[in-house]
């Protein structure tokens, strides 16, 4: 199978492309906006295909890998949908209790890049916990495109509940420390923000990768270091951010913030052109060292 990169196509069909993912246009707006823009071999149909997640490449740690453990748990969440199931990881040889990190999904489920990243995550150190928002509707589909439809029939009031259920249900658990940091792509960017401002004695750690910005008059209510990832092509959500880092300066907040120069939203999957490796691993890096700093002492 042959991975294309971001290079291969027209920036203006990525930005549509973005459109399409986020629900701003559905598959036949793409089509038609894209097949305006095309001028290659390529139709637009073949166009979107590339351009939608391999999951075959998601797979930089095995669900087998013989230095974690893994499970699929269900935990309550009595102000949200009453139950709900993610996907745990944790390194085997660990000593003691683990601080603890929530992957939030992006806006499609728990997919196998997303699983993938919980298991990232327990490889350096932590008990990583990707909870499911679409558990309610029988679980991540298997494809995206129905796993955004899925996620858009959800009550948004009890979404958040699930997820703020889920560091809760990490705080808790007994193989933790109780320290809990909180890693989002995209829609699970947005939450990480969320989570930061409603739960601020709960997140003691938030790393959202270019996700939507909080409200600013919620950022007083922000304890929790924060470290943003952007890419320098997203418009859409860097439209948000100079008035949000204003907020974040004014009212002292301890933050550092990430420009990745021209890469679009998404960067750090791997199962799709957008992803840039480079880019990638310096931002899971920086994510890593940021967890280890700030939740190793809490």
């Amino acid at each position: 199978m042959t991975r294309k990169k971001a290079e291969h196509f027209d920036q203006a069909v990525l930005d549509i492309y973005d459109e399409y993912v986020h629900g701003q246009i559905d598959r036949r707006g793409f089509l038609s906006k894209a097949a305006r823009v095309t001028t290659g071999a390529m139709t637009a149909a073949a166009l979107l295909e590339a351009l939608s997640p391999q999951y075959a490449f998601a797979s930089q740690v095995e669900d087998d890998d013989e230095r974690i453990s893994t499970a699929t748990v269900e935990y309550p969440s009595p102000e949200g949908h009453g139950t709900m199931s993610g996907y745990a990881a944790w390194p085997k040889l660990s000593d003691g209790k683990l601080p603890a990190v929530l992957v939030i999904h992006e806006n499609r489920g728990l997919n196998p890049y997303i699983k993938d990243v919980v298991r990232r995550a327990a490889i350096a150190g932590f008990f990583a916990f990707g909870p499911d928002a679409l558990f309610p509707l029988g679980g991540y589909p298997g494809n995206d495109d129905e796993g955004r439809l899925k996620q858009r029939e959800l009550d948004k009031a009890k979404v958040t509940q699930d997820f703020i259920a889920a560091a809760q249900f990490l705080k808790e658990h007994p193989q933790t420390t109780g320290a809990v940091g909180a890693v989002g792509f995209c829609f699970g960017g947005g939450m990480c923000n969320q989570l930061s401002v409603l739960t601020p004695d709960l997140i003691q750690a938030a790393a959202p990768f270019y996700g939507r910005q909080a409200a600013i008059e919620d950022v007083p209510k922000i304890k929790a270091p924060l470290m943003f990832h952007f890419a320098s092509l997203d418009k859409r959500v860097n439209a948000g951010w100079p008035a949000y880092e204003a907020a974040l300066k004014e009212h002292k907040k301890d933050y550092v913030a990430y420009m990745y120069e021209d890469k679009n939203h998404g960067f750090h999957n791997d199962t799709t052109p957008r992803y840039d490796k480079e880019a990638a691993e310096l931002a899971w890096k920086r994510t890593i060292d940021f967890f280890k700093e700030k939740l190793s002492n809490r």
